[in-house]
C-alpha cells in the first residue's frame, strides 16, 4: 500500500509517499481502507517536532527521541471496513466507520489497523471527509465545553481561535449547549463564524482582546497564545479559562479556575458528535482536500496558520 511516511523531523518536505507493508489486523484490531483522513494540527507539531515550551523532552520519548518512532502519522479515520481480527465482533467487511487510532496513528495511508474499541459506524448521513474532519477538533470542544466547563444556558462563551478546527467546533457547541458565544478571529474568517452561529466576533487583527471590557463566564483558548494571568481578567467571578494548548508551567499550575489537559478519544463522544452532523445540527468546516500524493501541500497548509476548520486527506 502507499503511505505518507516520515523517517526525520523537520518541514512538510520530510513527508514522502512510498510504498510499504499493508497491516494485517491483530487480535482485537480492524483493518480499514481509509476514504478519507485528517491532517491535523497534532500531525504538524509530531512532524516537526515542535512541541509547547517545557514539553520537548517528554513528547521525544513518547515519539521518538531522534527520529518519528511512529513514521506514519494521522489519527482520525473514516472507510471501510477491509478485514477483521481474531475476536472481533459487531464489525464486518464493508461496514463503513471511523474513528481515532490515538498514538498508534497511521492513517496517512491507504490502510489502517485500528482497534476495534476505537471505531464506531459512520452514519449513511454523514461523508467520509465530514466523519475523519469532526473529530479532532470536536472530540477536543466537547471535552473541554461539556465535561469540563458544563457549559449550559445562559453560559457566556468567548472562543479564541475561532475559525480553526478546535473552534469551529467550539461555536457551534456553546451554541447547542444554549450559550452566548464571542468569536475571535481575523478578518477573513469573521462572516464565516458568524454563520457558524457566534452571538458577536471580535477581529483580533483591529482590536486587543486582552483591552475588553468584556468578561466570560467561559474563555476557551485553542492557540495557545493568550498569556494566563492577562486571560483570567477576561472571566467572571468562578469563571472559568480552558487551554487547549499549554505549556509545561501552565500546566503545571492549572487549578482552580484555570484548566487544561488532553481530551480523551471516547467511542460515546465520537457518536455524539456524528449524530449532530446528521441532523444538520453541526456543520462540519473542511478547508481544502488532498490526495495522497500532495500529502507535503496539506503540511503545508496546517504550518501556514491560514486554515479554516480541517485539512482532509484522501488516501
Amino acid at each position: 500500500m502507499q503511505a505518507a511516511v516520515i523517517d526525520a523531523y523537520g518541514p512538510p518536505e520530510v513527508v514522502r509517499v512510498l510504498e510499504v507493508p499493508r497491516p494485517a489486523p491483530r487480535t482485537g484490531q480492524v483493518l480499514v481502507r481509509i476514504r478519507a483522513a485528517a491532517v491535523t494540527s497534532a500531525d504538524s507539531r509530531v512532524r516537526g517536532a515542535r512541541f509547547p515550551d517545557g514539553f520537548g523532552l517528554p513528547a521525544r520519548l513518547v515519539f521518538g527521541v531522534r527520529r518519528p518512532r511512529r513514521p506514519i502519522l494521522g489519527s482520525c479515520v473514516s472507510g471501510a471496513v477491509e478485514a477483521v481480527g481474531p475476536g472481533v465482533q459487531g464489525f464486518m467487511p464493508g461496514d463503513e466507520v471511523c474513528g481515532m487510532s490515538g498514538l498508534a496513528m497511521g492513517a496517512h495511508a491507504q490502510y489502517v489497523a485500528v482497534p476495534a474499541s476505537r471505531l464506531v459506524a459512520k452514519p449513511p448521513a454523514v461523508s467520509h471527509d465530514d466523519a475523519a474532519g469532526v473529530l479532532f477538533g470536536g472530540t477536543t470542544a466537547s471535552f473541554f465545553l461539556r465535561d469540563k466547563a458544563a457549559v449550559r444556558p445562559g453560559t457566556t462563551v468567548l472562543v479564541n481561535g475561532a475559525s480553526g478546527a478546535i473552534g469551529t467546533n467550539a461555536v457551534q457547541l456553546a451554541k447547542h449547549l444554549g450559550a452566548t458565544v464571542t468569536g475571535v478571529t481575523s478578518t477573513p474568517n469573521l462572516t464565516l463564524v458568524g454563520e457558524l452561529g457566534a452571538d458577536h466576533l471580535i477581529d483580533h487583527t483591529r482590536q486587543n482582546l486582552l483591552a475588553t471590557t468584556e468578561r466570560f463566564d467561559v474563555v476557551l483558548d485553542t492557540v495557545g497564545n493568550l498569556p494566563v494571568t492577562a486571560a483570567r481578567r477576561l472571566l467572571r467571578t468562578n469563571g472559568m479559562l480552558l487551554l487547549a494548548v499549554a505549556n509545561l508551567g501552565d500546566t503545571i499550575r492549572a487549578r482552580g479556575q484555570v484548566v487544561t489537559g488532553t481530551s480523551p478519544e471516547r467511542t460515546d463522544d465520537f457518536r455524539f458528535l456524528l449524530q449532530l452532523v446528521a441532523e444538520g445540527a453541526l456543520t462540519v468546516v473542511n478547508d481544502r482536500t488532498y490526495g495522497l500524493d500532495d500529502v507535503v501541500e496539506a503540511h503545508q497548509r496546517v504550518d501556514s496558520g491560514r486554515k479554516v476548520g480541517n485539512v482532509i486527506l484522501r488516501p
